[in-house]
Order: structure tokens, then C-alpha cells, then sequence
């Protein structure tokens, strides 16, 4: 992924730093769209991957909806140029502000999360005069088979509408005269790659739509989620997913009736491998037991190992391939006992200075950064840094 002549203007910039290829998100995206189009298939951006305003702009050009889980996405997607027909705002906790705004820009759908969020749609909806449309997330009860910390679609789990409550569903949607019902949506979890998982989706909504029009209800979306997962392990030889296979199930899997649509909500699948944190080596440490890297950067640029035990591969970028290598902690400057990126990586061994690139960062990286310590915000660098 990195030329010695991209290696060498790094060294131009103070890490630690976030760097975009955006020519593979744009690779990324077409890979996807084509995919889609070839059974009509609508595909939305989840903005909480990244809404990197750059990278916010390349999607809005690839043609894409936005997936919005606060009202400040929903109004950022808007003013990046997406379009509000393809806005859908969903979230467990949607205030009454958060739905007011989505109100207001008259977005394509809110994706409901429980019987008394419909009510309080319906409610302000009605003082202002609108109907709002709305898709019911039901809770499928599918594993994802994923980290415990990113599965979505169990019945423990805090999102969407539990099926034994879908006759309150049903009676409430009856008696809630501002809200239209435009069809149902499924999330089962992040970082799926065992493609079985949307299989057995496929039969859940397939059970569920049934069950639907049984009870009058029309359904015109058919929105199944996203969760479609990425090669953190090798982030060369798997740039971009296998959208034609991911696609193919729901086509092969999925019972779709004339008049009806399918939507995809995918964040990370688009977007991460299209950014690496850059870091520097600040101090070596070598003990009997361990050798630290220290970085620069730190678990206030990229939590999502601290957070969910999450891997990424590192690469030195100073050194070559073929240097002697050492076992090392890589760890931050964090004052915090986890604030480290990985232990036990075999890497060249390194010095003071060298160049850190920790991989596939473009999803849930620079948006979950922060102040903590009182710490510079991370900055972002693209393909045509100078």
C-alpha cells in the first residue's frame, strides 16, 4: 500500500495522523455499487464508520444513501449532498430534538427500535403537521457469530423490536394515524465473515415478511442491515470485499415480491481499508521479559483494540522486510494500563523515530478519537498530501 515515495513525504507530517487512499475508497465503492446494481439493490452509508469529510464527499459522488444513527449525521449528510430521499435515521435512543430535525429535512425513513419510539414519532409528527415514514427493526435472534461487543441481532441485546412484540406493533402502527409503514429492518452484528450468518438472516426476514402480510401489512422495504466484514489480518491481498458473493446470498436467499425493495446499510466494508493511523516510535523500552514500542499515537487516536480486543496489523515502515526482528508490546502514551495496540508483534527491530502504520483504520477510527489527557485531535492526510 505504501510507496517509498508516499513513505518518504510522511516524513514531512507530525504523527501521529490518519492517512486516506482515497483512490482504493473510490475502487472500494464502485466494486460495491456495481455489485448492488445488478439486482437493484439500494445501498446506504452508515455515517458512524467515518464521516471524514472527505471521505463523506467520495460516497456522496459514488451515488449512496446515508444510514444515520444521531440527528447531527442526518444533518451532516444533508450537507454533504446526500440525498434526503436516501437518508434513513436509525438508533436505539433517538431524541425528541434528534426526530424533530429528521422531521424537518423530510428524510426517507426513521428505522424504529420499540413500540413506544412510535408513539413518540407519531406524536411529533403531528405537531408539525407530517407523516413520518417509518421501517420496524425487529431483533432477529440470529448470531453473527462476531464479538460479543459488536453483536446487534440477539434478544439480550438492547436493539430492535423483540418478535413477541410485534402484535403491539401492529396495533400501534393501527391507532398512530401520523406514521407510515414502509417496511421492516434487520442488523444482526459488525464484522461478519462467515457469509452462513446472512443465510440464516435471509430465512428470518423471509418467516417475518410472511408474517407481515398475514396481518395486512404491506411491505415495500426490505432493509436487511449490514455487518459485511473485512480482512484486518491482510489488508494487501484483501483491499476490497467480496461485494458479488455478499450481494449473491440475499439474491439466491431472500424472497423479494414485485413492488418491494432492498436496502443495505454498510460502514465499514466501504471504508476501512482506506486509512492507516501513522505513528511514531518515541521510546524503546527492552526488558528481560518484554520490549515495548511506544507510540505517539494511542488509544485517544484508535480505541477499537482497547475497546473490543480488536486486531490490526503493524507495519514498520522505516525498516525493510528483511530486517532481524523482535517481539515487541506495541503500546501508547496513554496514561492507561490498556493502552496498548497489540502485544507480542514480530516487527523489524526498531528505533526511535521510525515510521508506525497501524492498518485498516478508516472504519471506527479517527470517529471514536478523543481529548482524553488533553490530547491534540488526530489530523487526516490524503493521497495528495504535499
Amino acid at each position: 500500500m505504501f510507496s517509498p515515495d508516499i513513505i518518504t513525504k510522511f516524513q514531512q507530517h507530525e504523527t501521529p495522523f490518519y492517512y486516506y487512499d482515497l483512490d482504493l475508497l473510490q475502487r472500494t465503492l464502485k466494486a460495491c455499487t456495481n455489485a448492488a446494481d445488478n439486482y437493484g439493490y439500494h445501498v446506504h452509508y452508515a455515517l458512524k464508520a467515518n464521516f471524514n469529510p472527505k471521505v463523506l464527499q467520495t460516497v456522496q459522488a459514488a451515488g449512496l444513501g446515508a444510514d444515520c444513527v444521531s440527528g447531527n449525521e442526518v444533518l451532516a449528510a444533508i450537507e454533504h449532498g446526500f440525498d434526503r430521499n436516501k437518508v434513513v435515521f436509525a438508533g436505539v435512543g433517538k431524541s425528541d430534538k434528534e426526530i424533530n430535525a429528521a422531521l424537518d429535512a423530510d428524510i426517507f425513513c426513521f428505522n424504529v427500535e420499540s413500540v413506544q419510539e412510535m408513539e413518540v414519532i407519531n406524536d411529533l409528527a403531528a405537531a408539525k403537521g407530517k407523516t413520518a415514514r417509518v421501517a420496524i427493526r425487529i431483533n432477529p435472534n440470529v448470531d453473527a457469530h462476531t464479538h460479543h461487543n459488536i453483536t446487534t441481532g440477539l434478544e439480550e441485546n438492547k436493539f430492535g423490536i423483540n418478535t413477541w412484540q410485534l402484535d403491539d406493533v401492529v396495533f400501534t402502527l393501527g391507532n398512530c394515524k401520523n406514521l407510515e409503514f414502509l417496511g421492516v429492518h434487520f442488523h444482526v452484528g459488525s464484522q461478519i465473515t462467515n457469509l452462513d450468518v446472512f443465510e440464516k438472516l435471509c430465512v428470518r426476514v423471509n418467516e417475518l415478511h410472511e408474517w407481515f402480510e398475514a396481518k395486512g401489512l404491506f411491505i415495500k422495504v426490505l432493509n436487511v442491515g449490514g455487518g459485511l466484514g473485512v480482512d484486518y489480518y491482510n489488508p494487501d491481498k484483501d483491499p476490497i470485499c467480496d461485494f458479488a458473493g455478499y450481494f449473491k446470498i440475499f439474491k439466491d436467499h431472500l424472497v423479494v415480491k414485485e413492488g418491494q425493495e432492498v436496502h443495505f446499510e454498510l460502514g465499514r466494508a466501504l471504508v476501512a481499508q482506506s486509512a492507516s493511523l501513522i505513528s511514531r516510535v518515541l521510546y524503546v523500552k527492552n526488558g528481560q521479559k518484554k520490549n515495548f514500542l511506544i507510540l505517539d499515537a494511542g488509544m485517544t487516536e484508535l480505541i477499537r483494540p482497547m475497546l473490543y480486543e480488536a486486531y490490526h496489523h503493524i507495519q514498520n515502515l522505516t525498516k525493510g522486510d528483511n530486517d532481524a526482528t523482535v517481539i515487541y508490546d506495541v503500546v501508547g502514551p496513554i496514561c492507561e494500563s490498556t493502552d496498548r495496540f497489540r502485544t507480542d508483534v514480530a516487527l523489524p527491530r526498531s528505533h526511535r523515530g521510525d515510521l508506525i502504520a497501524v492498518r485498516t483504520a478508516g472504519a471506527y477510527g479517527e470517529v471514536m478519537a478523543s481529548g482524553y489527557n488533553l490530547r491534540d485531535r488526530v489530523q487526516s492526510v490524503y493521497n495528495d498530501i504535499d
